[in-house]
């Protein structure tokens, strides 16, 4: 594991951000795989889709004593396109029956807790060594609903910085979603969606993942907008699986292309697991995701800023001693300047993984500290390092 090590250099001195005598403007822009944020509640996926299945009325998650109170239809298995037209329906969420009290891993609210106040900790310090705050904006992933991120931003670690919450449900078949939480009076959110990417199985039946959350909106005055992303895992295999993120990619370049082509001055932020590495098909062929700032052009206008990282050997995940970097901020090529100027540029991109992150001995030594080793909560935080970009500006 020394090439996965290889990146966890501590480091020793905060950079004061100057220039020519005149403090610079900063602002942490990260996310992280908050692996399994479920409650303590079996849980289902209830839709009304009397309407049209493609803008339900009604789609959330729901406890399962409450269907009690619901006339629907029990699905146990995936829907089809069109199989809930004029009907009302409840699925089972694949995942919901793992994280109860019930449940082998015996997940109770003691458990709970424990993961609330890891994952805070983990947001309040990412880019703070530079920064000396918390994020202005967190992406999330593998969160459960709604109500966890606001038992989440609650944390005493996070409660102060009054954090905004950007959340819809997906229809993703373990029941996790993606989500985006913000500093109120850094970023005011305009406009936010869900694009629901459909991808099919070998046998053709649809497969149920997670959305590609847009947010768009104004950080410290800029115009931005901001991509959360989960593409489709390696189930199956890493060739087998590709088309699904290929298809993930293709999604996310049409949306930023559509924002960019509106306005190109907005700056673009995509970010996310996309379970694939910055050299895959996915991000260079499909998204177009450039290495470099000198291939950055009119026709490849983002820039995979983990590329770098990647070819030093730096590494967000590791399976089977297997390193790779999947945590990946793709930017606009606007944010990307060799000059600090009155709007924001990109400063650095890190992957975050303090001492506390990693696992130190063990099989599994080098690995990311991981909440869970089988059915056993370790006390950990992530099976993922998380990942950032400090953003910076004259004031």
């Amino acid at each position: 594991m020394k090439r996965l090590m290889s990146f966890m250099a501590v480091i020793c001195s905060i950079m004061a951000f100057t220039q020519q005598g005149k403090l610079r403007k900063v602002a942490t822009v990260g996310f992280l795989n908050v692996e399994n944020l479920w409650d303590t509640i079996r849980s289902a996926d209830y839709i009304d889709g009397t309407k049209d299945i493609r803008n339900p009325a009604f789609h959330r998650s729901i406890p399962m004593d409450s269907i009690k109170f619901l006339e629907a239809e029990k699905h146990d298995g995936p829907w089809s396109d069109g199989a809930l037209v004029g009907k009302k329906a409840v699925r089972y969420q694949s995942g919901s029956d793992e994280f109860t009290p019930s449940s082998g891993k015996n997940y109770n609210t003691k458990i709970y807790k424990a993961k609330l106040a890891n994952e805070a900790k983990v947001i309040s310090e990412m880019g703070a060594q530079y920064t000396k705050t918390a994020p202005a904006v967190v992406g999330l992933i593998e969160v459960e609903n709604r109500q966890v991120i606001e038992d989440l931003v609650k944390q005493p670690v996070l409660a102060k910085y009054d954090y905004g919450i950007i959340h819809y449900n997906s229809y993703d078949y373990r029941g996790i979603d993606v989500a985006l939480i913000y500093q109120k009076r850094r970023f005011t959110p305009t406009n936010s969606l869900k694009k629901e990417l459909k991808v099919f199985g070998d046998d053709g039946k649809r497969e149920y993942t997670r959305d590609i959350l847009v947010v768009t909106g104004f950080l410290d005055n800029e115009k931005v907008a901001f991509f959360m992303n989960h593409w489709p895992s390696r189930r199956g295999g890493e060739a087998v699986s590709l088309p699904k993120r290929n298809a993930a990619a293709a999604l996310l370049k049409q949306q930023m292309d559509s924002i960019r082509a509106a306005d190109p001055s907005t700056k673009l932020f995509a970010m996310g697991d996309f379970n694939d590495d910055p050299v895959s098909a996915s991000l260079k062929n499909y998204l177009k995701a450039v290495p470099s700032p000198k291939d950055l052009s009119e026709t490849t206008p983002y820039l995979n800023l983990m590329y770098p990282l990647y070819k030093k050997g730096i590494a967000s995940l590791a399976y089977q001693d297997a390193p790779n970097l999947f945590d990946q901020i793709i930017v606009s090529k606007n944010l990307v300047s060799d000059q600090v100027t009155k709007e924001y540029s990109v400063y650095k991109a890190e992957i975050f993984a303090p001492p506390y992150l990693v696992n130190k001995e063990g099989n599994y030594k080098g690995y990311p500290f991981r909440s869970w080793n089988g059915d056993q909560f370790t006390g950990g935080y992530s099976d993922h390092f998380p990942a950032f970009v400090i953003l910076q500006k004259e004031p």
